[in-house]
């Protein structure tokens, strides 16, 4: 049985670094709804690993900022994730619950995945993989953030402290 597992899990890897884009995946959101990244065809998209205990969780207010003035040419998503810290020990539902009371979340937000460790979402395996500017590898910590061009690659990767209304990212975004 265990070398069993161990072969999915092999193939399921390989099959998520074989992606030529995000737009080949698919995600689920807090509501349970299945989402393709290919309805996003066409507009940036800005990726990031959420946490409601976190010390970056202050920045969900400038992420909805992003989205209210950018929302014509970038997609924010985010991915809560309780890999840090057991930051987001939360169900979807108080995911979703939290993110709209809190910080008035109107941006797409997915169902809790991991992005690290041996039960990583293939989302975040092929992102980590993505040659950019940056760097690439294992996610360190909550909030970090993915900004994806109008075909889905990769163009830049920021760590946590990075303010989602940085100059850098808004340059990007307008690009």
């Amino acid at each position: 049985m265990k070398k069993f597992i161990l072969l999915i899990a092999i193939t399921m890897s390989l099959t998520s670094l074989s992606q030529k884009s995000i737009h080949e995946f698919e995600f689920e959101t807090l509501d349970g709804k299945t989402k393709s990244f290919a309805d996003f065809k066409g507009k940036k998209i800005l990726i990031f690993n959420a946490a409601s205990e976190c010390g970056y969780t202050p920045q969900y207010e400038q992420l909805q900022a992003l989205h209210d003035q950018y929302g014509d040419k970038v997609v924010v998503i985010g991915f809560p994730a309780n890999n840090y810290g057991a930051q987001e020990p939360g169900t979807n539902d108080e995911i979703a619950e939290f993110c709209k009371k809190n910080y008035g979340v109107t941006f797409t937000m997915a169902a809790k995945v991991s992005v690290n460790g041996v039960d990583i979402s293939p989302i975040f395996k092929w992102l980590c993989a993505q040659d950019n500017p940056d760097f690439t590898g294992d996610i360190k910590w909550n909030f970090e953030k993915f900004i994806l061009d109008a075909d889905g690659k990769l163009l830049r990767r920021y760590r946590s402290g990075t303010d989602p209304l940085d100059d850098e990212i808004i340059n990007v975004i307008r690009a």
